[in-house]
């Protein structure tokens, strides 16, 4: 996905840290819980380092596993590539992890390569994205589809039922992109015929998004809503489009173009206070990484879980290859966007 060079940069320098970081803490480190050497190894792989949502996970991530004394493995990142995250995973059975924890972004194609896992007795946790086959142990997740749902419910209460709105949609071979365009459509068709849905497939790519709406927009100068499937992507190209042709509007004005979107990054938090956006869901990256290396470790140990409330403010429920714990992803808006509990206010940007 393009960003711009200093992006780049600030994202690379981020990962670079945290590999350097995590490993530095592997070479006989102690901490507060303990010697982390003497835990059994676990292999960690961020998913991606072209997403500020992605690159906030990695710091709490490297924050978690010093805190709690994890004894990871150097950290991979497969950079959105599901070949990559394979090879690494390789990497990962060769030098003894216990359990491993991923994002697959493509969702369909790691099925191979958790049942090859599952076959060596090393357990995996999946964050964020649930594969659509092989065993998993634990999905560390929100309700994605609950996501679609918010979103069309506030557009359509904004707009009051009426006008054109364009959906940023996700990589449609994810779960995530799937569940979230699915849920959003049969909202909008239930509860709000009266608007008109422009559905513009992204895989992901803040360029290709601001591309075709941009075409949208000539097309419908009209549009007035706008669904952005994850703003750590989305939300810098759109905003910067809308400024290129003068729709950058603040809420409340004439012409201002009602926009939600989900992820919950500072950036996000800053453009609903300034009023370019309406709102987001906040998709807990903080609660991923810790709930992440929990299962993780839990899992080395041979723990087992049941579908059913947690003590920790989210449902376990019973998937078709394991279990998924879906933690809560609540809506942002102005009105409660100085929260100092959502993690977007605690995060470095």
């Amino acid at each position: 996905m393009n960003r711009s060079t200093a992006r780049t940069t600030a994202a690379t320098a981020v990962t670079l840290l945290l590999v350097t970081g995590l490993a530095a803490c592997n070479r006989g480190s102690t901490t507060a819980t303990g010697t982390a050497a003497a835990k059994p190894p676990i292999g960690i792989d961020l998913p991606r380092s072209d997403s500020d949502f992605w690159n906030s996970y990695a710091q709490y991530l490297k924050s978690d596993v010093t805190a709690d004394g994890v004894n990871e493995l150097p950290v991979s990142n497969s950079q959105n590539d599901v070949t990559k995250l394979v090879a690494n995973v390789q990497v990962f059975e060769n030098t003894g992890a216990k359990a491993i924890v991923m994002a697959p972004q493509d969702t369909g194609a790691i099925a191979s390569t958790l049942d090859a896992l599952a076959a060596r007795n090393i357990p995996v946790v999946s964050v964020d994205t649930r594969p659509d086959k092989g065993k998993v142990y634990m999905v560390v997740r929100a309700d994605n589809r609950a996501y679609g749902t918010k979103a069309c419910q506030f557009l359509g209460a904004q707009l009051k039922g009426k006008g054109k709105v364009a959906e940023f949609e996700g990589d449609l071979t994810s779960i995530n992109g799937r569940d979230r365009s699915e849920a959003f459509a049969d909202c909008m068709k239930t509860n709000f015929p009266g608007i008109q849905v422009f559905p513009l497939v992204t895989d992901w790519k803040g360029d290709v998004a601001s591309s075709k709406l941009a075409t949208t927009l000539a097309q419908n100068p009209d549009l007035n809503g706008l669904y952005m499937q994850a703003g750590g992507v989305f939300l810098q190209p759109t905003l910067a489009l809308l400024q290129q042709k003068g729709l950058l509007k603040p809420a409340g004005t004439p012409g201002h173009i009602t926009i939600i979107s989900n992820d919950g990054i500072p950036q996000e938090f800053d453009a609903i206070r300034k009023g370019q956006i309406d709102a987001t869901i906040s998709q807990p990256a903080d609660l991923y990484a810790k709930y992440a290396l929990y299962y993780a470790e839990a899992a080395v140990a041979g723990k087992t879980f049941q579908p059913g409330p947690t003590d920790h403010n989210s449902t376990i429920i019973a998937i078709p290859n394991g279990l998924e714990d879906q933690l809560p992803a609540p809506l942002v808006t102005k009105a409660n966007v100085d929260d100092t509990t959502l993690w977007g206010n605690t995060v470095s940007k």
